[in-house]
């Protein structure tokens, strides 16, 4: 027997239905976009190159990297694929993305140049059954490629206007002979070989930060490729600045 009293005559009042769970509203400008499954990294282009060469430069410039350090990275440089993989040389440095250092780098030995050199140009040479020759006072581009087929290549940056503080020479030999020099107090660097025939650079490392560096990459193939300082020839410029180092 239900003994629960209920108003005579009156309906029974209904059950409450139950409370729905609240949710936040959700912003829409603050969802990230999911990136793209497999996007492929951006291939790395010459003038990336050149902007984190031009770091690498001015870090070591200014004392922020030691000789060694910076041959490593500049090796490391021209290996990288991507861009991604070339700001990992860069991101304990500053740079556009980080804070301007004190003081403003500018190129060794060109006061009027623009701190990021040239940019991207190529001065090509090329000899087949022939020769060709830069030498005297000249202005040498960020980049040299040379090839040379039964016929004889002369790069002579003993008396050259260095404009950058990096510059590299590609050279191909067949059956031929290139010969590059370079002043006793700049730093020269090589990587390359040869397949009966002689690739040959006689490495230099100047202590100076500042000094410029000549990178030379090529491959001899039946002939000959072959790089040194030229005895009795100076950056005149640069020997002032030991001097003044010296005296301080």
């Amino acid at each position: 027997m239900d003994l629960e009293k209920h108003p005579a005559g009156g309906p029974v009042p209904p059950a409450a239905p139950a409370a729905a769970p609240s949710v936040d509203p959700v912003d829409p400008a603050t969802v990230a976009p999911a990136p793209a499954a497999g996007a492929p990294a951006l291939r790395a282009s010459d003038a990336d190159r050149d902007r984190i060469g031009q770091l690498l430069g001015d870090a070591l410039a200014e004392g922020r990297l030691t000789a060694e350090e910076h041959a490593e990275r500049l090796d490391a440089l021209y290996a990288l694929k991507t861009v991604a993989e070339l700001e990992t040389l860069v991101r304990d440095l500053p740079g556009p993305h980080r804070p301007a250092p004190a003081m403003p780098a500018a190129a060794p030995y060109a006061p009027s140049v623009p701190a990021g050199g040239l940019g991207g140009e190529v001065d090509r040479m090329i000899a087949v059954a022939s020769s060709n020759t830069r030498r005297g006072r000249w202005r040498p581009r960020p980049r040299t490629s040379a090839i040379c087929v039964l016929g004889d290549v002369e790069i002579d940056l003993s008396e050259a206007v260095f404009e950058q503080q990096v510059i590299e020479i590609q050279v191909v030999s067949v059956l031929g002979n290139v010969e590059i020099k370079v002043p006793e107090n700049v730093t020269l660097r090589g990587h390359g070989g040869g397949v009966l025939g002689n690739f040959e650079v006689s490495t230099n490392e100047n202590p100076d930060p500042g000094a410029p560096v000549v990178i030379l990459r090529g491959f001899a193939l039946l002939g000959n490729v072959e790089a040194h300082p030229r005895k009795g020839y100076r950056l005149a410029d640069l020997a002032g600045r030991l001097r003044k180092r010296l005296e301080d």
